[in-house]
């Protein structure tokens, strides 16, 4: 072995000679070095803190350096005979090229270089450690042989999307996939029947957060914080009541909860659709739906976005930019825009994310196109054209943002903030000219997460690909706006999981794992696994967290920075989970892109030490608060 490993000082003969003297100069040990630095590579990325940059070249750039040297080693510098290495070299590429064409489409191209050539290359090179006591012919025939079993391998397999740490799952091409299975019982389904007897009840958006209702992406004020609620933590006593669950459409969408609707957006077939259900049990009331597919291999298929209820109607908008106002009775389209064409952008890489915000009569979203049209806000009503507008300088190059625009008042002056990759910029509602820009410039890392206020005028804003959270000041003089930076954090680099804020400390997700950090300084208070990328909610009146985790756990932590209690914990859903949870009304709603599921919760009356629990037939809304049903505690 070790004759073969190391480099033979003898020629090889002029005609490659026999079998066994093509074995014999065979130089092994740089294709040894480069699986070994493959293998090395792949180990680094995947332990210890998982940050995105170091997965990237570990998973991706690494082994395409590698993969160029097994080929210029065994063409250049291997001592076989050129037949041999032609041989070897060209059946590789036609089994990729065939592979290419003949695989199932998420497994083409990158999928390939990133899991089926590594696995070739190491099986290559270990074939022939392995078999050095065989005849030539033997070892060159079980080098085919793996490019062959591995092409037809990777032909009968799907790629069903990665997890938060890019964990890919498997499946036979062949199986149905959750979206098949749902297809086929809408099939067999009859058409929902009409229902509008809730009209009325649904224009009504002055009372929605005294009654519970969320009526968009992370609920009234887009901070993921639900006021006036207290719910039962005894899991053992208490335990969260399945309602209803049924299949869903793939789409990472949230839900927008008013009355006894629900309303979320999901993918069937080759259609985008916003459903509205019965949210108390489960029924489908109506359906729009564009002719509109968006996938890509990382999160799949489906609409990102969360649709927005405001005065009786419905905005959504879809992943591939198409902006609808729709009716909530009755799901009627009154206008619609596709805002990606009229203003130029291009579909991001992982789809258009932003949750549209109605405020003083606009309707904005994140349009990313060049020449000044980062944000477009239409007129809620009309659908009519209001604004457009650029973060910080305008510049031919398109501001990266998965972010949602948000209200926030600064000084008593409303604003529409987004956060991109140029900083975090606020904007006047009403004409879309630009207040401030606080620039935090991140090339090529679009941001995900919504920023979050902190007393009257700071600002924290979470950065994903190892940057961190920044906290800012925001003040005024005049017409003069000035921010100012408190503190950096790399404890916290949220990519796509938002994060909240309680008394003095934020609790959100540092890649896969959760965190506390202290909002003074911007120090760590603790840290815990066990929830992979999921996305939480604070339940502010009670002091606690609710996480649903990437795997579909939901878990209730006590919002301390003490240290980390876990209260108590139930599983919701299979499958990968990264929608943000909802409670609205006293029950919890959680989807993914497989399911969705409603849970009844126990309420608890803080003031009187009862037992509640919310029961939907007996509220008026003309009332003003909810009636509850009331048990001894």
């Amino acid at each position: 072995m070790h004759a073969e490993l190391r480099q033979n000082s003898q020629p090889a003969p002029p005609n490659g000679g026999r079998n066994s003297a093509a074995q014999n100069h065979l130089r092994l040990w740089p294709g040894v070095v480069l699986v070994a630095a493959l293998g090395l590579a792949r180990l680094w990325a995947s332990t210890g803190e998982f940050i995105p940059q170091k997965f990237f070249f570990g998973l991706f750039i690494i082994p395409q350096v590698v993969l160029a040297g097994l080929l210029l080693w065994w063409l250049f510098a291997s001592r076989l005979r050129w037949s041999d290495r032609v041989l070897v070299v060209g059946t590789l590429v036609a089994v990729t090229l065939i592979t290419t064409f003949v695989a199932d489409i998420s497994f083409r191209g990158l999928a390939l270089l990133v899991y089926a050539l590594p696995v070739a290359a190491s099986a290559w090179v270990g074939w022939l450690v392995l078999s050095m006591q065989l005849a030539w012919a033997v070892r060159r025939a079980g080098v085919l042989l793996i490019f062959v079993a591995l092409g037809i391998g990777c032909s009968l397999l799907r790629i069903e999307g990665m997890d938060g740490s890019f964990v890919a799952t498997f499946h036979w091409r062949w199986t149905p996939t959750p979206e098949d299975k749902l297809l086929a019982d809408l099939k067999s389904k009859p058409a929902p029947a009409s229902d509008l007897q809730a009209a009325a009840v649904l224009a009504d958006s002055n009372l929605m957060e005294k009654l519970g209702d969320w009526p968009g992406f992370r609920g009234p004020h887009r901070d993921s914080r639900l006021l006036g609620v207290r719910i039962a933590t005894d899991w053992q006593q208490s335990p969260p009541k399945e309602l209803w669950r049924h299949r869903i459409g793939p789409g990472w969408s949230s839900f927008a909860v008013v009355g006894n609707r629900l309303f979320t957006q999901e993918q069937r077939g080759d259609d985008e659709y916003v459903v509205c259900y019965d949210a108390t049990t489960g029924a489908e009331i109506w359906t729009q739906h564009d002719a509109s597919r968006f996938t890509e291999l990382v999160a799949g298929p489906g609409p990102r976005a969360t649709p927005t209820f405001h005065d009786g109607r419905i905005y959504s908008f879809g992943a591939a930019g198409r902006l609808n106002c729709l009716s909530a009775a009755d799901g009627k389209r009154l206008w619609t825009h596709d805002v990606a064409a009229e203003t130029g952008a291009t579909v991001p890489q992982w789809g258009f994310a932003s949750s549209p915000l109605v405020a003083q009569g606009v309707v904005a979203v994140f349009a990313g196109a060049p020449n000044g049209k980062t944000l477009a806000a239409y007129r809620e009503t009309s659908g009519e054209s209001a604004w457009t507008a650029n973060v910080g300088p305008t510049s031919e190059k398109p501001s990266l943002s998965y972010c949602s625009p948000q209200l926030e008042t600064v000084d008593n002056i409303p604003q529409i903030l987004l956060a991109t990759d140029a900083g975090l910029s606020a904007f006047e509602p009403a004409s879309g000219k630009e207040l401030w820009h606080y620039a935090w410039m991140v090339p090529n890392v679009p941001r995900i997460v919504q920023p979050a206020k902190v007393g009257a005028g700071d600002f924290l804003i979470g950065t994903g690909m190892g940057n961190g959270t920044r906290r800012i000041s925001v003040t005024r003089s005049g017409d003069d706006w000035q921010t100012k930076d408190q503190w950096t954090s790399r404890k916290i680099k949220p990519y796509y999981n938002d994060f909240v804020v309680y008394k003095d400390d934020l609790y959100g997700f540092d890649g896969n794992k959760f965190v506390c950090i202290h909002l003074t300084d911007g120090v760590e208070a603790w840290r815990s696994g066990g929830y992979g990328n999921g996305q939480v909610l604070l339940l502010a009146d009670q002091g606690i967290l609710l996480i649903l985790s990437e795997s579909g756990d939901v878990a209730v932590l006590s919002a301390q920075s003490e240290k980390r209690e876990e209260l108590c914990k139930f599983k919701a859903l299979d499958g990968k989970t990264w929608n943000h949870p909802v409670i609205a009304r006293g029950n919890l709603y959680v989807r993914n892109g497989e399911e969705i599921a409603c849970f009844k919760l126990s309420l608890v009356d803080g003031a009187k030490g009862r037992t509640q629990t919310w029961n939907p037939t007996l509220w008026n809304p003309k009332l003003g608060n909810p009636t509850w049903q009331t048990a001894n505690r």
